[in-house]
């Protein structure tokens, strides 16, 4: 998946979260280290029916960086090594390559509306959650970032909406909605969670799911360390994947 999945929250402040609408703050840096591993032995048949598939496995390591050019300006990156096994391939090698611009459109104190162009080019490993690995070539991005700020019970509460469309060679376009929320129950502690919904555009079959995560963040000063479950919950023509999220994140 393309990690504008900068619906992750950037809590690396224990002060102040930060969705994937803000921007970074001009000459601030933030990385994410993330660990991704998950298994699947059903997947979502046409009539979105659970049935038995062959094992399958598939691993992640990325980084993710981003780099405050302006005050409304922010450069995006990410990197990252893949591997994994199904009853047909294994494989390992070098994952997705993305590069974007994100620019605050509006902001207020409590509110940030922004938008995202990206391009990226496929790995070696799952390009899609429906696709042989190392399938794929291009993709082009345009994305609308919506984060929000509040308090609800004396507590800090974020949400952060996205909506994207992706034009892909070798595989079908696709438009992805992306959803999360976020309560601060202490300064340091951060509790997510997040739904990535999508489909792709191809027929007669077009391919969907649903994936729903819940992490939890504790801050260290300009560290932070994440640990979180994701699962697709509802699907059509995917796998039911699902296992650990773990990441490390750092502001510069």
């Amino acid at each position: 998946m393309v990690l504008a999945i900068a619906a992750a929250f950037s809590c690396l402040d224990a002060g102040a979260a930060r969705a994937g609408a803000w921007p970074i703050e001009p000459g601030r840096t933030q990385v994410i280290a993330k660990y991704e591993g998950a298994t699947a032995d059903q997947g979502y048949d046409p009539n979105a029916v659970l049935v038995d598939i062959g094992h399958r496995r598939d691993e992640t390591l990325s980084v993710f960086v981003e780099r405050g050019l302006t005050p409304r300006l922010t450069l995006q990156a990410k990197a990252g090594v893949t591997r994994g096994r199904d009853r047909w391939v294994d494989y390992s090698g070098r994952g997705p390559v993305e590069l974007g611009l994100r620019w605050a459109v509006r902001r207020t104190e409590r509110s940030s509306l922004a938008v995202y162009l990206g391009a990226g080019e496929a790995g070696a490993g799952r390009n899609a959650g429906y696709a042989a690995p190392g399938q794929g070539s291009l993709d082009l991005e345009a994305r609308v970032l919506y984060g929000r700020s509040g308090v609800w019970r004396g507590r800090r509460v974020y949400v952060d909406l996205q909506a994207a469309r992706l034009k892909r060679e070798g595989l079908a376009d696709e438009t992805r909605i992306d959803a999360t929320l976020g309560v601060r129950p202490t300064k340091r502690w951060l509790l997510l969670a997040q739904t990535y919904a999508g489909q792709a555009d191809r027929s007669p079959i077009r391919s969907r799911w649903l994936k729903s995560e819940v992490s939890v963040v504790r801050s260290f000063g300009d560290w932070s360390v994440q640990g979180g479950w994701r699962d697709t919950v509802s699907g059509r023509e995917t796998a039911r994947d699902r296992g650990v999220v773990l990441a490390l994140w750092r502001r510069l």
